[in-house]
């Protein structure tokens, strides 16, 4: 079904990729599209089948947990990341990379039930949200802008009002601006050479993969343990947003 949510893992203990491929077959609703038993392997499945979930280990051969968490990160920050490892003391430093959850082996099935349940809303909410897209959209008042940007791409440049950014983020390793009217604009800019050509008073840094217009967060919602997920009026995309700084939006609308 074009509607379940495909799903890589990868451990390289086989006994453990088994018992995740039972649960995700198991489970309504997902597809299980590959499984790796190192890390370039995972990368390589995440490149084929641009899957919704990873299930990944933290110690593997050729690239840890962590270093292909931040490869996919770059390639796709929405993507969930689901680490189910031996080791609870790399807890932090998964979370780093946003992970979705954390399980620490061994880990039993209801726990595993709960942690899909939870991917499910994520993603019926991203679906609902891509539904609402197509319908009429009134957005807020904007502050005044100061200026507009010049945004290089291999084709020649772009000039874009600020005030019409919605939302920028990584993509498939390119920095991609979304604006209003459906547009969406690429570049080879890293993030952070684009945030510093917004106004700061306008656009705000939510995560290391997001920057977002203020004057268009619509709401707020759960997204992993301590991560959340920003949903934007006038585009279908949405941002994650860590709790640190979840924090700091809350003293910005204080």
């Amino acid at each position: 079904m074009t509607d379940e949510i495909r799903v890589v893992i990868a451990d390289d203990e086989e006994g453990m990729r088994m018992i995740l491929r039972k649960m995700i077959t198991r489970a309504e609703g997902f597809t299980l599209c590959g499984e790796a038993d190192n890390g370039p392997q995972l990368l390589e499945l995440v490149e084929r089948y641009k899957p919704q979930v990873c299930f990944l280990d933290v110690e593997m051969p050729g690239m840890t947990g962590l270093e292909c968490a931040r490869s996919i990160q770059d390639a796709d920050p929405r993507i969930i990341l689901v680490f189910a490892t031996a080791h609870d003391d790399y807890m932090a430093q998964a979370f780093e990379m946003y992970a979705f959850d954390y399980m620490v082996k061994p880990f039993k099935v209801e726990r595993v039930m709960k942690t899909l349940e939870r991917i499910r809303e994520v993603t019926r909410e991203r679906r609902q949200s891509a539904q609402a897209e197509h319908m009429p959209h009134a957005l807020p008042a904007r502050g005044v802008a100061s200026g507009r940007i010049m945004l290089h791409h291999k084709e020649g440049v772009n000039f874009v009002n600020q005030a019409d950014i919605l939302l920028v983020q990584r993509e498939n390793r390119s920095t991609v601006l979304y604006a209003t009217g459906g547009r969406r604009f690429e570049t080879s800019e890293a993030l952070g050479d684009v945030e510093a050509r917004l106004d700061p008073k306008i656009f705000f840094r939510c995560h290391k993969s997001y920057i977002i217009n203020l004057n268009v967060i619509d709401s707020i919602t759960p997204y992993g343990r301590w991560t959340y997920v920003v949903h934007l009026v006038g585009t279908n995309q949405d941002a994650l947003i860590t709790h640190e700084k979840y924090e700091e939006l809350e003293k910005l609308f204080s």
